[in-house]
């Protein structure tokens, strides 16, 4: 009989889940106190070694704009580059990909908003007009053999506008695919997701761009961001974002308080069977490493509870 109930109610679940870190650009440049070079690279070397393949190092832009982030080019210079790791970084221009390119980082990110209201408050520009601008970055990156994503922030609700209509974010993933960009992630900025609102866009994404490689980015601002990865998982979406201790938080979106925490995803997925490729034990070191030079604590909860596997103990 529970053979029976469990062929008829478990969902099929994925064997492996990939994580990026963005502790690094997107955990740190909300941040009251600034990180150091060597405290960045002493992170970023923790990251790598406890298994993380993906990892957002920082961000190529206007340093006045995120002063967090202007050592990026230094750390690029310092951090050894391992094979099977991809390191990537954030642009907002041609100048951002020029920078990225010279200091040896070989994939960017670009990012839009799918909402009108906050592309206007921050840059007077719409979606589509900023992705417009985007075009010299592309044919840069092609000429240059890096490869380019792009992230849809406030792609489920924006702190302006509220519920982001499906058809916003349908126009911003189209526009994108028109520059050759076919690695998208859908960002909810300023945690204002819901799970069935995550598996709903996830769904419809992922069948009608079958050939984009989705990724998925919550903030855990109203506490939904492991209810929400549950639910991008259901819907076909294998890649997504955390960041160490759960720092984090956009300079540019009210309300955008942290991350999920890396380790938390880490934890949950583990103790669902689900492969990751990192050491949870090395990912919490690094998360708590990262809150002693935060000077704060944050909101991991395996940090604050430990591992259920220790209960057992």
């Amino acid at each position: 009989m529970v053979q029976e109930v469990r062929h008829l109610y478990d969902p099929e679940w994925p064997r492996r889940i990939r994580i990026c870190e963005v502790g690094l650009r997107d955990g740190l440049q909300n941040e009251k106190r600034l990180f150091s070079l060597e405290e960045k690279l002493l992170l970023l070397n923790k990251v790598v070694d406890s298994g993380v393949k993906i990892i957002e190092i920082g961000s190529f832009v206007n340093p006045k704009a995120v002063p967090a982030m202007a050592q990026t080019e230094e750390l690029c210079r310092l951090m050894p580059k391992l094979a099977g790791v991809e390191y990537r970084a954030l642009v907002a221009n041609l100048k951002g990909v020029e920078r990225a390119y010279s200091a040896g980082i070989a994939k960017v990110k670009l990012t839009v908003s799918a909402s009108e209201a906050h592309c206007r408050s921050n840059l007077n520009k719409t979606p589509a007009e900023i992705i417009d601008g985007f075009t010299s970055c592309a044919a840069y990156a092609a000429e240059h053999n890096m490869n380019v994503s792009g992230a849809i922030s406030t792609a489920f609700g924006c702190p302006f506008e509220g519920r982001v209509k499906l058809e916003q974010v349908d126009r911003v993933v189209r526009d994108f695919l028109r520059l050759g960009i076919t690695e998208l992630s859908l960002s909810d900025t300023t945690g204002m997701a819901n799970p069935r609102q995550v598996y709903e866009l996830g769904k419809y994404m992922t069948t009608a761009f079958p050939s984009v490689r989705w990724v998925m980015h919550f903030h855990n601002t109203r506490g939904m961001a492991l209810a929400n990865i549950i639910a991008g998982i259901q819907a076909g979406i294998t890649t997504f974002d955390g960041a160490f201790a759960g720092l984090g938080g956009c300079p540019f979106a009210p309300g955008a308080s942290g991350n999920v925490a890396t380790e938390d995803v880490v934890h949950m997925l583990h103790e669902m069977g689900i492969a990751t490729g990192i050491d949870l034990e090395g990912a919490m070191s690094t998360a708590r490493l990262a809150q002693e030079m935060a000077g704060h604590t944050t909101d991991s909860f395996v940090l604050k509870a430990g591992r259920c596997e220790d209960l057992a103990k």
